[in-house]
């Protein structure tokens, strides 16, 4: 659905409101504050329309509107006019130590991002960054099982038995060691975690193989770039409106969040999921009433990790987006200046 001018108005005030009061938004409301030039009833046939397009919710007949999370995606991408940051702000959340550790700094400003925002502020930090995989070997152990060994650059090796497909050869078994070989050796950890396996011939024993290699090498990578997680201020989503009745119910989501690794991977490098994930775009259900808005950070070229805040689905997009920009920007140039 494209919107026109005065639907996009519309549905920036409804958003604004909602982050402002946390109650739905009655179109009474939107005449009196805003300069629509419209009467009271177009209003309503716009906020009716964007109910329709999936932008806007209504909780109850007689209720006013909230933002979906598809309107929170409209307006993130397309309404949002960012804040500048005052310096009491770039102060705040800016590292003042001198010469710590990366974990250290990481959370010293992730604490103080989180006091800042009074929102649950996470950062992620890597391991592995230089790792590559040396070597790999695939053997046969028979008709059904096979050997795979990864040695890394760091010295350290990998083995792991598979099952092999019915009907595989040794010449097959050869063949996919050459292609494992190209596609693998002196790649960084990093980049294999997320790749495919080499193109082979579809629904053949060669293909099946190399999914099955693949699975193996996507789990020792995940395992060897898995960092610390680092939270601040949980607390404070138990203040927010819509976690108030349930902190029960939000306490268990929490702790399923750390526990699991879902939080670690929502956190996930924005140059993969984008800085910014809404709602119900995050693959984990826990995760459904929730926004994140994160930034990667640095040593030098090396990403070193992740930091962002998060907050309900109506998170104050337009100060937090250049908030965690700018606190990513700083723990980098703190981070490669005391490593250098």
């Amino acid at each position: 659905m494209s919107l026109q001018n005065r639907e996009k108005r519309i549905l920036r005030a409804v958003i604004v409101e909602y982050i402002r009061g946390a109650e739905p938004v009655p179109s009474e409301l939107l005449v009196h504050r805003y300069d629509l030039g419209v009467r009271s009833a177009t209003v309503r046939n716009e906020l009716a329309a964007l109910t329709e397009g999936g932008y806007l919710e209504q909780p109850h007949t007689s209720a006013g509107r909230k933002p979906s999370d598809l309107g929170y995606r409209y307006f993130v991408d397309n309404l949002i006019e960012v804040e500048e940051l005052s310096d009491a702000r770039r102060r705040a959340v800016s590292p003042r130590g001198d010469g710590e550790l990366l974990q250290s700094l990481v959370l010293e400003t992730t604490a103080a991002l989180s006091r800042l925002t009074h929102l649950l502020s996470a950062a992620t930090i890597m391991r592995g960054g230089q790792t590559s995989v040396r070597s790999a070997i695939l053997s046969a152990l028979g008709p059904h099982k096979a050997l795979l060994v990864l040695v890394l650059s760091n010295g350290h090796a990998e083995s792991r038995v598979l099952e092999c497909p019915s009907g595989l050869t040794l010449e097959e078994v050869g063949k996919a060691n050459e292609l494992i070989a190209a596609s693998v050796a002196g790649k960084g950890l990093r980049a294999l975690k997320g790749s495919k396996p080499p193109a082979t011939p579809p629904e053949s024993s060669l293909e099946s193989l190399l999914v099955a290699v693949w699975g193996i090498l996507r789990s020792v990578c995940q395992e060897h770039t898995r960092g610390a997680l680092v939270t601040e201020g949980e607390e404070f989503l138990f203040g927010q409106p819509e976690f108030m009745q349930r902190a029960d119910a939000l306490a268990q989501i929490l702790e399923t969040l750390k526990s699991s690794g879902l939080l670690y991977e929502a956190l996930g490098s924005p140059d993969q999921t984008g800085t910014v994930t809404i709602g119900k775009e995050h693959r984990a259900e826990e995760m459904h009433s929730l926004s994140v808005v994160k930034r990667s950070f640095y040593v030098g070229q090396s990403e070193a990790g992740t930091i962002g805040l998060v907050g309900p689905t109506r998170l104050d997009y337009e100060s937090s987006i250049p908030l965690v920009d700018f606190t990513a920007k700083a723990l980098t140039d703190a981070l490669t200046r005391f490593a250098g």
